[in-house]
């Protein structure tokens, strides 16, 4: 049998939990505020923690938003986070050949005047001056070998300076899914390291994107 990956696990679990939420809604005698819902998912993430209704591999993520709802009410926005993490990570899958989804991404933020490096190694601590353009820089050793036959066959390390939601934004639409950045293992001086994996396959929590909008298909 195929071992669920954390990209389903946590699908299945936000679908679910939107699923709960709906037939709460259905019910003529609920309480549809923003702090009744919180209250409600809350509850019910903790009710299937204890029950362990989901992989393991997301249980961290599970225990934080219980966390989070507890400690900030309707703050906390778990409706909207559910929906965004659904709309995010479908769209993500429906994306087949990230290989080409990368191409697009880089030619996209090269027409709209980032410095974008393709051709140098970055095995050492290095520093740009880019001037306060935006920048991406791949090591030319990832980037010519980890790209083959439209898809991408390793994960794939982005050094970038740059505002981190226009970033995964931009990344969303070509239906990527971006690393939480890094900085401190970033070999490029003001840069933080992000991470695309093979088939969208992020080992966490990808940055999720505040106004997320339909990816560009690259078939």
């Amino acid at each position: 049998m195929t071992e669920q990956t954390y990209n389903q696990a946590l699908l299945q679990l936000v679908q679910a939990g939107l699923a709960a939420l709906e037939q709460r809604a259905a019910n003529g005698n609920a309480i549809n505020t923003a702090t009744a819902e919180s209250h409600f998912l809350c509850s019910w993430m903790v009710q299937a923690l204890k029950e362990r209704r989901f992989a393991k591999l997301i249980a961290n993520d599970l225990t934080q938003w219980i966390s989070d709802a507890r400690s900030m009410g309707a703050g906390a926005q778990l409706p909207s986070l559910f929906n965004r993490i659904n709309d995010q990570y479908s769209a993500a899958q429906a994306c087949v050949h990230l290989g080409d989804a990368l191409q697009a991404l880089l030619t996209h933020l090269e027409q709209n005047d980032w410095l974008i490096i393709l051709d140098a190694n970055v095995d050492t601590k290095l520093k740009l001056a880019s001037d306060g353009r935006h920048s991406l820089i791949i090591s030319a050793d990832q980037y010519q070998t980890r790209i083959k036959e439209q898809n991408i066959v390793k994960p794939i390390t982005l050094y970038v300076r740059a505002n981190e939601q226009l970033l995964a934004q931009t990344a969303a639409t070509f239906g990527l899914l971006i690393s939480q950045g890094d900085k401190k293992s970033s070999l490029i001086k003001h840069h933080k390291a992000y991470r695309i994996f093979p088939n969208n396959e992020q080992p966490a929590l990808a940055i999720l994107t505040k106004a997320y909008k339909h990816y560009i298909s690259s078939k």
